[in-house]
């Protein structure tokens, strides 16, 4: 009898999975590593949730998220078939895999054995938000990771070209703006011009920061035939616990996304909050300002500390720490009650990433930090 290891498909056997970042299982750690938006859904939000807590949780929610597809729609000035609605944005990106990129190995049983390669190929810049490789290798397509610049930046077509590295014809382009985990902010004229020279292939501009940036793409996704712009709920709009995400383009990529979903996929009382959250955009936005303001304090005290920090247009700073490595920091902030995020990659080590969040708790970070540079 074979065990149960021999049962699994060697791709995911050999798979390895996304890390997520710790959730705290003791009490009163200030969570500062998952980007988090601290203050709470608007009051109205949560009253329109509660009063929906009643006889229609035995019934299927709208397949569609219909009525949430058409706020949105009116916001962002197109028509509902213009928008998915995900079970969050990462959803959206798994459905992208899925709906534009071939698995490597399927490549010749479908175009012939003079199977273009490119069609297999999902590429993003590094550092970015490291669930897309996961989502790659799970698809069984071809990765190619392509380095940022030093600082960060994007690269510029021309220099992509120069450095013969990114695939102009891929199936899929996953580009992170405001990239994660750095929180470098990208030109809207820049990315129009990197979408411009994708001869082929779709290209998802990933903006789960959009909301705390000086600019934004969206209106590349009505521009260009190839270009999808994802956002989501949960950063900006404090519904992380709903799982609610969503994606602008064009009519026909939309319907490539529709077919593929799961039954009813994004869940009844999510599409209520999410509605809700949209006729309360003041609220939200007053809360993205004071997240700006804290944002921009906290870089200036951890400088005066000599940190290196990088500018952000996120909710949450990339930071050089002195003294110590970025990882003893990370054991040392949490010996202090705060959670940061650390990582492995090389081009990451040195760095932590701090969620901006209350001013009080802003505060106790530095606090915290003091006390370790000065014990």
């Amino acid at each position: 009898m074979k065990t149960p290891s021999n049962l699994i498909r060697p791709l995911v056997h050999n798979l390895h999975a996304y890390v997520p970042g710790e959730q705290p299982k003791i009490k009163g750690l200030i969570k500062l590593n998952t980007n988090e938006n601290p203050y709470p859904p608007a009051p109205r939000v949560l009253a329109a949730v509660k009063a929906a807590v009643d006889g229609r949780l035995r019934l299927y929610p709208n397949p569609t998220a219909q009525g949430l597809r058409e706020k949105l729609a009116k916001l962002h000035g197109c028509r509902p078939e213009n928008i998915f609605v995900g079970n969050g944005s990462d959803e959206v990106l798994a459905l992208a895999v899925r709906a534009f990129a071939e698995p490597s190995k399927g490549l010749s049983a479908i175009f012939g054995k003079q199977a273009d390669r490119s069609k297999s190929v999902v590429q993003y810049f590094v550092p970015s938000y490291s669930l897309y490789p996961v989502l790659a290798d799970i698809h069984g397509a071809v990765k190619n990771p392509v380095m940022l610049k030093f600082d960060f930046a994007l690269p510029s077509p021309a220099e992509l070209k120069r450095g013969r590295q990114w695939d102009f014809n891929a199936a899929l382009s996953l580009v992170t703006t405001p990239n994660a985990p750095s929180g470098c902010g990208y030109r809207t004229a820049a990315l129009a011009e990197l979408c411009r020279a994708q001869k082929r292939g779709v290209v998802l501009l990933d903006e789960a920061y959009a909301d705390f940036a000086a600019e934004n793409a969206l209106a590349l996704a009505l521009k260009f035939p190839n270009v999808l712009v994802a956002r989501t709920f949960s950063k900006a709009y404090s519904l992380c616990f709903q799982r609610v995400g969503y994606c602008v383009g064009q009519a026909e990529l939309v319907a490539a996304l529709d077919k593929i979903r799961d039954s009813y996929n994004v869940n009844g009382l999510g599409q209520i909050a999410a509605e809700a959250t949209l006729d309360e955009l003041d609220y939200y936005r007053a809360n993205f300002q004071k997240i700006i303001t804290t944002r921009e304090w906290l870089g200036r005290e951890l400088t005066a500390l000599d940190f290196r920090v990088l500018p952000s247009q996120t909710n949450f700073i990339l930071a050089r720490p002195p003294l110590f490595p970025a990882e003893d920091w990370l054991a040392k902030l949490r010996g202090q009650k705060i959670l940061v995020r650390w990582f492995r990659a090389p081009e990451l080590k040195d760095f932590l990433r701090i969620t901006v969040g209350t001013p009080a708790e802003a505060a106790a970070l530095v606090a915290a930090a003091r006390k370790i540079l000065h014990a």
